[in-house]
């Protein structure tokens, strides 16, 4: 067995039957870089995949995983220093404490179902809400149904191609990391998420993500209508964000710690080093105002699917 690490777009499984001998057909690694560097788009070229050439009797077969880059869009973030937590609300956004950040990438919006769609596609991934068989959704109370997945709106139901630009729902911690690991990035830590929702290095002090009036950046539950909305459709952030304050809740890389400020170090935070629940900020389209603040923290396990929860991307500067 022989691995050769490669870049390009897309994911393929070739198999060919060979008449001829085995060696005349394998390519050399210099040679199948670039036959794919070829094919894939300036966008798509870039490091971390690998091959795998399985040799089977008179069969040769080559396995190809692919990151894929492709279009999304991300903002830049300068790193710096700045106040995380509250002290007039929940015990755990306390105490105020200063952190610093490294610069970072963020996407522009939250993943939308047709963004998640792709990864679907190109991998035949199985998110944690099929294995199961459901995800939860809110009908006056929360409940579970059956055979809900990725595909579905906040009810359940399959969604219109229409609302394929929402934010993708149903999708856990693990469905999340897996996802920003094929894109080449991470899930946002805490601490990266607050810096980029208070605005960064041109924050002005907001209680919610670029506003002190919700109705301007968020949709929440008394404009929501019950129901998520096309990414963007509110006004931005000082960094030029959407949707950091509500439509959806969004999945971060930290284990969650009710403690954890008391603790935590200064520079680059990465939250606990274990825990059984994962961070989630934001708020969303159900969540009142107080839960769509810049410092609200809440916590569900990383194998949890809701109906008003997503995640958006990170990247190394």
């Amino acid at each position: 067995m022989k691995k050769i690490s490669l870049a390009f777009l897309m994911l393929a499984f070739l198999c060919f039957a060979l008449a001829q001998p085995m060696n005349s057909f394998v390519q050399s690694d210099k040679e199948l870089k670039k036959e794919i560097k070829q094919k894939a788009t300036k966008e798509a070229c870039k490091d971390v995949l690998q091959e795998r050439e399985k040799l089977t009797g008179d069969r040769i077969c080559f396995e190809i995983r692919a990151t894929s880059f492709g279009p999304m869009e991300m903002v830049f973030v300068k790193g710096g220093c700045f106040n995380m937590g509250s002290k007039d609300v929940d015990s755990d956004e306390k105490p105020i404490h200063e952190v610093c950040v490294d610069d970072f990438y963020i996407s522009k919006y939250e993943v939308t179902v047709d963004e998640f769609k792709k990864f679907i596609d190109a991998t035949g991934y199985k998110t944690d809400a099929e294995k199961k068989g459901y995800s939860w959704i809110y009908e006056g109370e929360l409940k579970k149904k059956n055979g809900v997945t990725w595909k579905c709106d906040v009810k359940g139901g399959n969604r219109l191609s229409s609302e394929y630009n929402h934010p993708v729902i149903h999708v856990s911690w693990n469905d999340a990391k897996a996802y920003c690991e094929w894109k080449g990035g991470r899930l946002p830590t805490e601490a990266e998420w607050e810096y980029a929702a208070r605005g960064g290095n041109k924050s002005n002090g907001y209680k919610y993500s670029g506003s002190n009036n919700i109705s301007d950046i968020a949709w929440y539950t008394s404009n929501s209508g019950s129901k998520t909305h096309k990414v963007g459709t509110k006004q931005a952030n000082e960094l030029g964000i959407y949707d950091m304050s509500g439509n959806v809740w969004e999945w971060c890389n930290d284990w969650y710690g009710s403690n954890y400020y008391k603790s935590s170090p200064r520079n680059n935070p990465q939250g606990p080093s274990s825990g059984s629940h994962r961070v989630i900020r934001g708020g969303s389209w159900h969540s009142l105002a107080s839960g769509c603040r810049v410092a609200n923290r809440l916590h569900v396990t990383p194998d949890s699917t809701f109906n008003n929860l997503g995640f958006r991307l990170v990247r190394n500067s």
